[in-house]
């Protein structure tokens, strides 16, 4: 009876495997029915369309595997780097843009890869108090569409996101000058707020850097430094708030002769009341009075 009963359990699991082989047999003939290279395509872009952009992906892949050869499948490889990067799977994004630069080099539409790319990266930027590296490497990558590609349709875009990423390089320089001013480290504060007006020069923080060289050059006692931003600031930024605010300081300390800064900006400061340094004094209000270099 026992051999019996092995043998009817023998028998059940083979029919359970046959049974199960016809049947993926015939699940597999069902997914992997083939289908003309523009019914796939034309439904991925429909897909994609409609906003559901990881079935479009799937449907791009599709084009590819089933008609790697076509013209549609070249297509289809920088589509399915964009909707990668439609759903945020930048680095996803970034790997097929590069394969299809790499695959098809002289394509008509490669600038739009090195686009792609650059955007991907620009996506990631992070606020002024986290890491910059995504800010570089967008910074970069738009710069090399530039270089490669000056008469893109892509250029203006890329330069306008040049100029604003550079804006944002010169925010971070500007944080970690501020950070160096409230630690009371003014040489370290001094070479960030130079970084800015050095490197940066076409960026909304400027005006603010060329204060701030004033006032640490002034409290330094470094008073030709002082008077070249000062006058730098006084020539060209002489509507701008920090003209302003600089004006206001120095004019204050002539008034009060003694040097008292806010002290957020500048602690413990304190200036000599001798003759010298208030006609430096003198001579810096002169210079934003007369707004000249």
């Amino acid at each position: 009876m026992k051999t019996i009963s092995s043998l009817f359990n023998f028998l059940m699991i083979l029919i359970f495997l046959i049974v199960f082989s016809c049947s993926s047999k015939k699940i597999e003939e069902i997914e992997y029915v083939e289908r003309e290279v523009d019914e796939i395509y034309n439904s991925a872009i429909d897909l994609m369309n409609n906003e559901k952009f990881i079935s479009a992906a799937e449907e791009f892949n599709e084009v590819e595997r089933q008609h790697p050869y076509s013209i549609w499948a070249t297509r289809a490889q920088i589509m399915s780097a964009y909707v990668k990067y439609k759903v945020q799977d930048y680095d996803m994004a970034i790997g097929a843009a590069q394969r299809y630069i790499d695959l098809h080099p002289g394509a008509d539409d490669v600038d739009y890869a090195y686009y792609l790319i650059a955007l991907c990266y620009y996506e990631r930027i992070n606020d002024v108090k986290r890491d910059q590296s995504y800010t570089v490497q967008a910074l970069n990558s738009f710069k090399n569409l530039n270089n490669r590609f000056p008469n893109s349709r892509y250029i203006r875009d890329a330069n306008l996101k040049i100029d604003l990423i550079n804006d944002h390089l010169a925010g971070k320089e500007m944080d970690v000058g501020r950070t160096y001013l409230k630690l009371n480290n003014y040489i370290a504060a001094i070479n960030r707020f130079k970084n800015v007006v050095d490197l940066y020069s076409k960026t909304s923080h400027v005006p603010e850097a060329l204060a701030r060289l004033t006032e640490l050059y002034l409290y330094l006692g470094i008073y030709d430094q002082a008077k070249i931003y000062a006058a730098v600031l006084g020539h060209n930024y002489n509507n701008n708030k920090w003209y302003k605010y600089s004006y206001e300081l120095l004019v204050n300390l002539k008034n009060k002769k003694e040097g008292i800064i806010e002290e957020k900006e500048l602690p413990n400061a304190e200036y000599e009341d001798n003759g010298n340094y208030f006609n430096f004094i003198d001579e810096i209000i002169s210079i934003f009075e007369n707004k000249k270099i």
